[in-house]
């Protein structure tokens, strides 16, 4: 006589840059589960915790790049505060187009880009 899978469980753990990944999923089924299924459920386990990995390595970029995006605000900053100093009629067609960004109440906006775990279509499940 041969059992039959009723439940099973699936884990997948990742270790990436100092960091864990894990995706753990259960199955369960009173007529039985086959093997191609449970193999299928850790399947999609890895391509969860690949693309955790992978939005993580995004993430990490955008956070590095916020140190040099201090930089170029108050760089911003500083060259409009010396365009203003000049008379209207001295300053270029450049200046007054960054004058008239940096007069915009969310003028700092410009130099971030938002990065929220966003889902791209590499990772399929």
């Amino acid at each position: 006589m041969s059992s039959k899978i009723k439940s099973a469980s699936v884990k997948v753990m990742l270790h990436y840059d100092y960091s864990y990944f894990e995706a753990s999923m259960s199955l369960g089924n009173d007529d039985g589960i086959s093997i191609e299924e449970i193999d299928n459920a850790r399947k999609s386990c890895q391509r969860l915790s690949d693309k955790a990995v992978a939005q993580y390595k995004v993430s990490n970029q955008k956070a590095a790049s916020h140190t040099d995006n201090l930089h170029k605000i108050e760089n911003f900053k500083n060259q409009c505060e010396k365009i203003l100093k000049k008379e209207e009629g001295d300053r270029t067609i450049n200046e007054i187009a960054m004058i008239k960004q940096y007069q915009q109440d969310n003028w700092e906006s410009q130099f971030y880009e938002e990065y929220d775990y966003d889902d791209d279509d590499k990772y399929k499940l």
